[in-house]
């Protein structure tokens, strides 16, 4: 079985419990090294994820994982979250994304930063104070995370 496949596996033993907790599985990464693999999840809920809610699901994806028996091996699980200013590369990332601050590089080296409103195959729609920009996918070379600060700056 080569990677991908034993990823779409682990993603489909994973995302029930990853959802019974109220999360979202934003990214799962599967790196299968030897002498152990590395297994990253990515997750997220509204309001952002916590601490104990990266360790509640560790234990019991582990488990989850340890008697589908889609892991040959020692691994290492790593649960956390996507990071305030994360690179967007999948598509369930990008609509993850919706509704959050994005910064998106253009082919020419173009930057449009705005709140990411619309994602179809073909483009993503930003709303910049407003104003609504579309951008052809084919065009963007890189979008992230904008960090949004979630309280008020002093003056």
């Amino acid at each position: 079985m080569d990677e991908t496949d034993r990823g779409a596996l682990i993603e489909e033993a994973v995302s029930p419990v990853v959802g019974e907790h109220g999360l979202e599985l934003v990214d799962l990464e599967w790196r299968g090294l030897r002498p152990r693999g590395v297994l990253r999840l990515f997750v997220d809920k509204p309001g952002g994820i916590e601490v104990g809610d990266c360790e509640r699901l560790s234990r019991e994806v582990g488990d989850v994982l340890d008697a589908a028996a889609v892991i040959e091996g020692g691994y290492d699980l790593e649960v956390s979250s996507p990071g305030l200013d994360r690179q967007l590369r999948k598509e369930r990332e990008y609509r993850w994304a919706v509704g959050k601050q994005v910064r998106c590089w253009l082919a020419g080296g173009e930057e449009i930063r705005g709140r990411l409103t619309e994602v179809t195959p073909e483009r993503l729609v930003l709303d910049r104070g407003g104003e609504r920009v579309e951008l052809g996918r084919a065009g963007v070379t890189k979008a992230r995370l904008e960090a949004e600060v979630p309280w008020p700056r002093k003056a």
